[in-house]
């Protein structure tokens, strides 16, 4: 059974810091390409950042480049995705995902979500 599992999220001041994971089984993490998504409160899922399954490629959305990094342990089955300088605007559910392209299309398994709240 596949499972992807969030963690990490919660309440940080704007300038914070989060890091979220994903922890995931029943299916061979180290052939998949994986990425973050994130959906405001009244808004469409977006895209936020994807890897590579070799860990040497990385995309970002314009909104979270410089500011937000992705990475993966292949041998921990574990995906990241380090917050830096969070903006209120950051405050969405964010979900891991995986299988799909880099630039953020065709994602076949996702997690449940975690919720960010960054209070200005």
């Amino acid at each position: 059974q596949v499972k992807l599992v969030e963690s990490g999220g919660g309440l940080v001041q704007a300038g914070g810091s989060l890091r979220l994971s994903c922890a995931t089984s029943g299916f061979t993490f180290s052939v998949y390409n994986m990425g973050w998504f994130r959906q405001a409160p009244g808004k469409e899922r977006e895209f936020v950042a994807a890897v590579h399954y070799s860990g040497l490629n990385t995309n970002y959305a314009d909104s979270v480049k410089g500011r937000f990094t992705i990475s993966r342990d292949n041998a921990k089955n574990t995906l990241y995705l380090q917050m830096d300088t969070l903006k209120p605007e950051d405050t969405a559910d964010y979900r891991c995902a995986a299988g799909g392209s880099l630039a953020g299309a065709g994602y076949e398994y996702w997690g449940q979500g975690i919720q960010v709240t960054v209070s200005s």
